[in-house]
């Protein structure tokens, strides 16, 4: 399995800005979906992104999108998560996690069940 490790959290203003990296390890990069998911205090962990093998292809949920953008760079076995236009709402610790390619992926049906490995997870604070 790969190894995820998340780096770009903290605390910023409503209406600010952040990006996300999840470094992996291996040389298997492009075997996998990633997916970046949150879970704020009393709340399930849900998906906010996904992006595909190659990059080309990128779901996000209705409440980030138009406001986060996933990407990634396989070269450097990394994928980000630029957040903007942050909200207090948006408060929670995200994961990256990685999900091994089997067969056409639709990335609007992943769940966290679909994912193999986690990052750590990293907090990120929206102040009002």
């Amino acid at each position: 399995q790969v190894q995820l490790v998340e780096s770009g959290g903290g605390l910023v203003q409503a209406g600010g800005s952040l990006r996300l990296s999840c470094a992996a390890s291996g040389r298997t990069f492009t075997t996998y979906t990633m997916g970046w998911f949150r879970q704020a205090p009393g709340k399930e962990r849900e998906l906010v992104a996904a992006i595909s093998w190659s990059g080309g292809s990128t779901y996000y949920a209705d409440s980030v999108k138009g406001r986060f953008t996933g990407s990634r760079d396989n070269a450097k076995n990394t994928v980000y998560l630029q957040m903007n236009s942050l909200k207090p709402e948006d408060t929670a610790v995200y994961y990256c996690a990685a999900k091994r390619l089997n067969g056409l992926v639709l990335l609007h049906r992943l769940t966290e069940a679909n994912f193999s490995s986690w990052g750590q997870g990293t907090q990120v604070t929206v102040s009002s």
